[in-house]
């Protein structure tokens, strides 16, 4: 038998709205933050790689909380076929979210969207949880990306090789 949704989510009393959840987060792990407007709020997060930029976007009407991380790469024009493929063939390795190339300025970024219930409430685990996957997978990932880009290897060799190299540095 299912549980009933009372059941399967109810509000702690430490639960809040998600902007003000996610600025909580960012301040106590001490990363520099601002509010865009009521409804969005970014932060710079030092990577294992390089420097990150989230940005939280709440959408009230539909309670989606979208995340995005940003590891400042841009890409060349002539390096957008590659980079697809190599974007195709990360996907098939993440379980939340996903890579995407943002075609306007050639911008890679990793987006996540939760949908929170009726309450509209992000928790503290949420928010951790949202945020680690995001800083993880730019982490994991980003050496792909640099060997695609700047050591010109192919989508398959850029990703083994990340892979390879992440396994070994544990």
């Amino acid at each position: 038998m299912l549980p009933s949704p009372v059941e399967r989510r109810t509000p702690r009393p430490d639960d809040c709205a998600p902007m003000e959840m996610l600025a909580q987060l960012f301040e106590a792990r001490g990363w520099p933050f601002s509010f865009e407007s009521d409804d969005e709020v970014g932060a710079q997060v030092q990577g294992s790689w390089g420097a990150y930029q989230l940005r939280a976007v709440w959408r009230r009407e539909d309670r989606v909380l979208q995340l995005l991380c940003l590891p400042q790469i841009r890409v060349d024009e002539k390096r957008v076929p590659t980079l697809h493929e190599l974007i195709g063939r990360i996907n098939e390795q993440v379980w939340l979210g996903h890579f995407e190339l943002w075609s306007q300025g050639r911008i890679l970024l990793y987006r996540h969207a939760m949908l929170l219930g009726d309450d509209g409430l992000l928790s503290l685990d949420q928010a951790q949880a949202v945020v680690e996957a995001a800083t993880g997978d730019c982490d994991r990932f980003y050496p792909a990306f640099q060997f695609a880009l700047w050591g010109e290897k192919s989508p398959r060799e850029a990703l083994d090789a990340a892979l390879v190299d992440a396994a070994g540095e544990a």
